[in-house]
C-alpha cells in the first residue's frame, strides 16, 4: 500500500469513527437520562417504602419495564440501592444548595439554606417525605455501605451549615465565641424536628416553628451587623 492510499484509508476511518461519535453521544446521553428517571423513581419508593424495600423486580413493576431490563442498569440489590443514595444526595444538592448558591456569604446564605432545606420537606413530589430523614433511622443500626453512603451524606449537610456560620463569623456577623459546631447542632435540631412532626401528625405549623426558632437563634448570636443582614434579608 503506498503511503498516499494508507494515508486515504486513514482517514475515511477517522472520518467514519467521527461521523460515528454523534450516533454514540445521543445513545449515551439517552441512556443516561433513563437511568436518571430510574433512580428518580427510586428515590420517590424508598422515601416511602425503605431502602430495604426498594428491590429491582418492584422498581421493575412501578416503571413497567422488564426486570432484566433493569439488571443492565443494577446488577444487584446493593448496587441500587447505592446508586439510590447517590441519586438522592443530587437532587438534595438541586433542590436546597443551588437555589442559595447565589445569596450573600455569611448569615443571609445560612438562614437562606434553612428556609430551603425547610421548603425540600414539604415538595410534594416527595411521597414519603425527606429521603435522608428516614434513611437515616432506617439505617442507623445497619453496618455496611449503605450506613456509609448515608452517614456520608450526613456529615456534609453539617459541615455545610458549620462552614456559613464560620464563613459568618469571619465576616463579623456572628459573636466572638460562638461555636460553628454548636450553632449548626442546633438548626439541624429543629429542622428535623418539624420534619417529625409533619410527616407523623402533618403538622403544619411545624415548619413556622420551626423558621421562627432559626431566626431566634441566629439573631441572639448574631452581631449587630448580622443582625442588620438578617432583617434585611426577610
Amino acid at each position: 500500500m503506498t503511503s498516499e492510499t494508507a494515508q486515504t484509508s486513514a482517514l475515511t476511518a477517522e472520518g467514519a469513527a467521527t461521523a460515528a461519535e454523534p450516533a454514540h453521544d445521543g445513545r449515551r446521553l439517552r441512556g443516561d437520562r433513563t437511568k436518571r428517571a430510574i433512580l428518580a423513581k427510586a428515590v420517590d419508593l424508598a422515601s416511602v417504602d425503605g431502602l430495604e424495600g426498594l428491590s429491582i423486580g418492584g422498581l421493575a413493576s412501578e416503571l413497567g419495564v422488564s426486570k432484566s431490563g433493569l439488571f443492565a442498569h443494577f446488577g444487584s440489590k446493593l448496587e441500587l440501592q447505592l446508586e439510590t443514595v447517590q441519586a438522592a444526595s443530587e437532587l438534595f444538592e438541586e433542590q436546597v444548595w443551588q437555589p442559595v448558591a447565589d445569596r450573600e456569604p455569611g448569615v443571609v446564605q445560612l438562614v437562606a439554606l434553612m428556609d430551603s432545606w425547610l421548603r425540600y420537606f414539604r415538595d410534594p413530589g416527595n411521597s414519603g417525605g425527606c429521603f435522608f430523614s428516614n434513611a437515616y433511622h432506617e439505617f442507623d443500626a445497619r453496618p455496611g455501605p449503605v450506613r456509609d453512603a448515608i452517614a456520608a451524606q450526613k456529615r456534609r449537610w453539617m459541615a455545610a451549615i458549620v462552614h456559613h456560620a464560620k464563613v459568618a463569623a469571619e465576616r463579623g456577623q456572628l459573636k466572638a465565641g460562638t461555636d460553628p459546631e454548636q450553632l449548626a447542632f442546633e438548626l439541624d435540631a429543629v429542622g428535623s424536628l418539624a420534619n417529625s412532626l409533619w410527616q407523623l401528625e402533618n403538622d403544619d405549623k411545624a415548619f413556622g416553628r420551626a423558621q421562627t426558632a432559626i431566626r431566634t437563634r441566629l439573631h441572639a448570636a448574631a452581631t449587630a451587623s448580622g443582625r442588620r443582614a438578617l432583617a434585611a434579608a426577610r
